[in-house]
């Protein structure tokens, strides 16, 4: 729920972002901070496991990591709202002048979303039986990925020149 709070407060923060460092850097950053949170989660969980190893305790006994953890995914509500406003406006921008394919453009956006989360579903159990059941190794996979599609965001997204972030229904008149 702190996640969605944190979200819906920073929803009106994106467009004044996007107009100071423009769109290709606010999702840049929005990826850099799911990395430092799932580098932060992967963090956590290992203090967790080495913790209650030595001292055969369970998760409700150690509220410190129980805060960090509701701070780290309090925190990532401002990704998720980047995520899901600032790569459809980018695409909007984008395609604008092509000519009827905005639809079909950010319908391949949508895929680009939705198929690795199918991946991600499919694939996590396995992924943490590998790892002896424990789910430190997901959080590191994510938090790598999340890195390299902020790098690849900071370097290869294009610049939109004399134009800002517009969310998604936005019409000029």
């Amino acid at each position: 729920m702190l996640g969605q709070v944190v979200l819906g407060i920073s929803s009106f923060l994106i467009e004044p972002m996007c107009q100071w460092m423009g769109s290709r850097l606010v999702w840049a950053f929005g990826n850099f901070m799911v990395f430092s949170c799932m580098a932060g989660t992967a963090i956590l969980t290992l203090i967790y496991v080495k913790q209650s190893t030595e001292q055969n305790m369970v998760a409700e006994q150690n509220e410190a990591i129980k805060n960090a953890s509701l701070v780290l995914f309090a925190i990532l509500g401002v990704p998720l709202a980047i995520t899901s406003s600032v790569p459809f406006s980018i695409t909007a921008e984008l395609t604008a002048d092509i000519g009827g394919g905005q639809g079909l453009a950010i319908g391949v956006l949508n895929l680009a979303v939705v198929v690795p989360q199918i991946v991600v579903s499919l694939g996590a159990g396995p992924w943490d039986a590998l790892f002896g059941g424990r789910n430190a190794p997901a959080f590191v996979l994510a938090s790598l990925s999340a890195l390299a599609a902020a790098v690849f965001a900071a370097l290869k997204l294009p610049t939109l020149p004399g134009t800002s972030f517009k969310p998604r229904g936005f019409h000029h008149g």
